[in-house]
C-alpha cells in the first residue's frame, strides 16, 4: 500500500522532465506552438505607457494602440486563444523576453542596438522623435536649444532608449539617471531637475495629466525611433507569425484605426 504514493510521485517527476512540445533538451521554445496548445498568450506590457499599454488607475483597465493590437494577434491566431497581460518595463524587458516571462513583449519597443543584441524585432509600427517636458514655471528652459547648457540638468528614466541617447548627446548639461519615470518626474516637478526626456505617446499623457507639465518639441527632427514588437532570438516561425501580424494590421487598417483610437495616429508607420 506504501509503494503507491511512491509510484505516483515517480511518474510526475518522469512526466514533468519531459521537453514540451517534443523540443530537444535545452532549445528555445516553439512559442507558436505553445500559444495554440495552451490558447494563451502571454504579453509583456510597461502598464504605464500611456496610450500604448496604459493601466487605469481608478478602474484598472487597461487601454493602448498595443492593448488593443495584442487581442488583435490573439484573434489572429484562433478563437481560442486569450492574452494574459503580464506587467514588465524597460528595465526589464530584456530579462523578461529572453527568461521566457511572455512570448512577445507589445509596448512600443524602441529598437536600440543594445536591444537588437539580446532580442528579436517585428518590422517596426511606430516610430516617434524626442521631445523633453519642463514646468511651467521654468525660466531657464524656454526652447529646446536651452537644454544642453552649463547647470541644466536632464531627467532620464533608466532602461528607457533616452538613458544612451542623451549619454550620446548631452556635451554641457548634466545628466540624472533615475530609477523609475515617475521618479523621473518628481524630479522636474519639484525642481531639482530641469526637464525630463520622453516620446510622443508619453509626452501626451503629461500634457493631459499634469498642470504642470510644459513641452518642449526640438525644432527639427531630433532622433527618430522606430517601435516595434519584441521577441527573443531565434523561433523563426513564431517571429514569422508575428511579422504576417504586423504586415496585415498596417494594410487591413487596424493599425490606422488603433492609433487613431489612442490618438497616435501622427506617429503610426504604416509602410
Amino acid at each position: 500500500m506504501q509503494r503507491r504514493p511512491m509510484l505516483r510521485l515517480l511518474c510526475v517527476l518522469f512526466l514533468t522532465s519531459i521537453p514540451a512540445f517534443g523540443a530537444e533538451p535545452g532549445a528555445s521554445p516553439d512559442h507558436l506552438a505553445q500559444v495554440m496548445q495552451t490558447g494563451q498568450l502571454r504579453v509583456c506590457i510597461w502598464p504605464d505607457y500611456y496610450g500604448i499599454s496604459y493601466r487605469n488607475p481608478k478602474t484598472q483597465e487597461l487601454a493602448g494602440v498595443d492593448v488593443d493590437l495584442a487581442h488583435e494577434l490573439a484573434h489572429d491566431l484562433g478563437p481560442q486563444v486569450r492574452v494574459e497581460f503580464i506587467d514588465s518595463s524597460f528595465a526589464r524587458l530584456i530579462e523578461d523576453v529572453a527568461g521566457d516571462r511572455c512570448d512577445i513583449a507589445m509596448f512600443a519597443i524602441g529598437i536600440t542596438p543594445a536591444r537588437a543584441e539580446k532580442l528579436r524585432f517585428s518590422q517596426p509600427h511606430l516610430q516617434s522623435d524626442v521631445y523633453a517636458v519642463t514646468t511651467r514655471t521654468n525660466r531657464r528652459i524656454r526652447q529646446w536649444d536651452d537644454i544642453d547648457q552649463p547647470g541644466v540638468v536632464v531627467a532620464v528614466a533608466k532602461g528607457t532608449l533616452h538613458e544612451p541617447l542623451m549619454r550620446q548627446r548631452l556635451r554641457q548639461a548634466r545628466l540624472a539617471v533615475l530609477d523609475t519615470p515617475f521618479a523621473r518626474e518628481q524630479e522636474v516637478e519639484s525642481g531639482r531637475a530641469d526637464v525630463f526626456m520622453t516620446d510622443y505617446p508619453y509626452s501626451q499623457r503629461m500634457l493631459a495629466n499634469s498642470d504642470w507639465a510644459r513641452l518642449v518639441a526640438p525644432p527639427t527632427t531630433y532622433q527618430l525611433t522606430p517601435y516595434a514588437y519584441a521577441m527573443a532570438p531565434g523561433d523563426d516561425r513564431w517571429h514569422a507569425r508575428v511579422e504576417e501580424f504586423v504586415r496585415a494590421v498596417k494594410q487591413d487598417g487596424r493599425l490606422l484605426e488603433a492609433a487613431k483610437r489612442n490618438r497616435l495616429e501622427a506617429i503610426a508607420k504604416l509602410d
